[in-house]
C-alpha cells in the first residue's frame, strides 16, 4: 500500500514528465525511474506509467491538428501499423518473463537517453533530406512495417518512441518537419492508447498511482505549454538526458553486481 507521500511524489514526477514532454520530450525517463524508486516492480511501473501518461499524448496531437491538414491518407495507411504494433509490444511485455524485462531495462533507458541526445541531429537530417509536400502512397506503404516495429518498441517500453517515429517518417515521406511531427504525434497517441487499452485488462495497473499521475501529467503539460517561451528546451533536454543516462547506468551496475 502506497502512502500519501509516495502518491504525491509520483504525481510530481508525472507533472515533471508532462512538462518535459511539452517542452523537449523524454518525460518517461523521469516518471518510470521514479516509480521504480518507490518500490513498484518494473513491469507494473511500466504499465502504470503508460496508462497514466496517455492523456498527455491527446494534448500533443490536438495542439498540432492544423498541421495534419491533407494527411488523412497517410493517417489511414499508417494508423493500423501503429495500433497493431502497440498491441504487439503490450502483449510481449506481459508474456515475456519479468526477469527478461529486468535485464533489458538498463539498456532500454540508455537507448532512450541516447535517442533524445541525438534528436536534433535526426531533425537536421530530416531537414536536409525533405522539404516537399510528399503525398506518395508508396512512401506510406514502405513506412508501414518500420512504423509497426517502432510501435512494438513503444508498446513494450516507450521512451524514445517519438524520436524513432520522426526518423522513420523522415526516411520514407517527403514533407516539412512540422507536418511530419504532427503525424508523429498522432501515431504516438495511437500506439500508447492501444497498449494502454490492452493493459486495462492486465490487472497490473496500480490505479491510485495511475489516477494521481494522469492528473499530474495533464497539469505538467499545461504548465509546459504556458512557459514554453520562457524555458530553454535544449537545457531541459540535456537535463533529461543526464538523468536518463545516470538512471540507466545505475540499473546496469545493479544488474551486474
Amino acid at each position: 500500500m502506497l502512502t500519501g507521500t509516495e502518491l504525491a511524489l509520483a504525481g510530481l514526477a508525472a507533472a515533471a514528465a508532462g512538462m518535459a514532454n511539452a517542452l523537449a520530450g523524454g518525460g518517461t525517463l523521469i516518471s518510470f525511474p521514479a516509480l521504480v524508486a518507490l518500490g513498484v516492480p518494473e513491469v507494473v511501473a511500466n504499465i502504470t506509467n503508460t496508462v497514466a501518461l496517455c492523456p498527455g499524448y491527446v494534448g500533443g496531437a490536438l495542439a498540432q491538428r492544423k498541421d495534419l491538414a491533407g494527411q488523412k491518407k497517410r493517417l489511414l495507411m499508417l494508423l493500423p501499423s501503429a495500433i497493431i504494433g502497440g498491441l504487439a509490444g503490450g502483449i510481449l511485455l506481459l508474456y515475456v518473463s519479468e526477469q527478461v524485462f529486468h535485464v533489458l531495462v538498463p539498456f532500454l533507458i540508455l537507448l532512450a537517453a541516447i535517442l533524445l541526445a541525438v534528436q536534433d541531429r535526426i531533425r537536421d537530417w530530416i531537414r536536409r533530406h525533405t522539404g516537399s509536400d510528399g503525398t506518395d502512397g508508396k512512401g506510406c506503404r514502405n513506412a508501414a512495417l518500420p512504423v509497426g516495429l517502432a510501435a512494438a518498441y513503444g508498446g513494450y517500453f516507450g521512451p524514445g518512441l517519438s524520436v524513432i517515429y520522426l526518423a522513420v517518417l523522415g526516411l520514407f515521406l517527403d514533407d516539412t518537419l512540422t507536418r511530419l511531427n504532427a503525424l508523429k504525434q498522432c501515431l504516438s497517441l495511437a500506439t500508447n492508447v492501444a497498449a494502454a487499452v490492452f493493459f486495462l485488462f492486465s490487472g497490473l495497473i496500480i490505479w491510485p498511482l495511475a489516477i494521481v499521475m494522469a492528473a499530474g501529467a495533464l497539469l505538467g503539460g499545461a504548465m509546459g505549454g504556458h512557459i514554453a517561451g520562457r524555458i530553454d528546451p535544449a537545457r531541459l533536454k540535456w537535463l533529461i538526458v543526464t538523468i536518463g543516462m545516470a538512471m540507466g547506468l545505475y540499473y546496469l551496475v545493479q544488474l551486474l553486481i
